[in-house]
């Protein structure tokens, strides 16, 4: 009895495997199109935000530039401490504004932003302490230009040659 239960339970037994194996192949595949499909979404929807991320902080390194920077902060009758403090102000406030951004680029391009953000508030400091300057904002401000516009690799330039070519490399 117990061999002629067990060869009318094998084909069952053979059926359930077929079934289990043909529908796990078929769960297998849908779910790897799903995701497929999910990551396909997700990139539609990330490549506007990733474009804006770099477009925003291109934007940030002119802004904080010396060269755009002092037009903008600089009022009638400033007080050199008061444009030192307008322009590091300026510079930090900028910066704070597009820290989120660093999510959507590299290391070395958000990298590449903060010291070219450090850097200018360095140049600003430097030039703000030295006492020649102590009686003039517009000499204080044109030295701020010319020592920028004097080094050979400027780091907000830096930043965005990282940033285009970063871009260039991900999006073609």
């Amino acid at each position: 009895m117990g061999l002629q239960a067990f060869w009318f339970t094998l084909p069952s037994i053979v059926v359930f495997l077929a079934v289990y194996i043909v529908l796990k192949s078929f769960l297998d595949r849908e779910k790897a199109q799903l995701q497929l499909k999910l990551s396909i979404e997700n990139s539609k929807r990330l490549l506007p935000v990733r474009l804006q991320a770099y477009e925003r902080l291109v934007l940030l390194m002119e802004r904080i530039s010396p060269q755009l920077l002092i037009p903008r902060v600089y009022k009638k009758d400033m007080t050199k401490d008061q444009l030192h403090y307008a322009l590091i102000q300026a510079v930090r406030q900028e910066y704070e504004h597009n820290l989120s951004q660093q999510i959507y680029v590299s290391d070395q391009a958000w990298q590449a932003v903060k010291e070219a953000k450090e850097n200018i508030i360095k140049l600003i400091n430097t030039i703000a302490a030295d006492p020649q300057y102590s009686e003039s904002v517009q000499k204080m401000s044109r030295l701020i230009i010319e020592a920028y516009s004097s080094v050979e690799d400027p780091p907000t330039e830096t930043a965005i040659r990282i940033l285009k070519e970063e871009l260039h490399e991900t999006f073609g």
